[in-house]
């Protein structure tokens, strides 16, 4: 998520959102997850099975299988219907 918010409020030129943001999320969350090696190997093996993922959907759905996490925080529909995780949006 953190690599998320500095893709987006870059690309659109709010860089003084950054921390905010940033801090809101530290606000909330519990744990932040470390990817590792064989998460962007499982991240490459789920991209070749559902082309519809993009790159940063499918690193996060590899962090959450090997930590076994079901449920993610997000607006992204590319979560929905993946089998074993619930997306919360709002």
């Amino acid at each position: 998520m953190f690599q998320e918010i500095l893709h987006r409020y870059g690309a659109i030129d709010r860089r003084d959102a950054i921390q905010p943001a940033f801090s809101a999320l530290l606000g909330v969350v519990d744990e932040v997850l470390q990817i590792e090696l064989a998460d962007v190997e499982r991240a490459k093996e789920v991209m070749l099975a559902e082309r519809r993922l993009p790159a940063r959907e499918a690193i996060h759905l590899a962090v959450m299988e090997r930590r076994e996490v079901t449920r993610i925080l997000s607006f992204d529909t590319h979560f929905d219907g993946y089998p074993g995780v619930t997306r919360i949006g709002a």
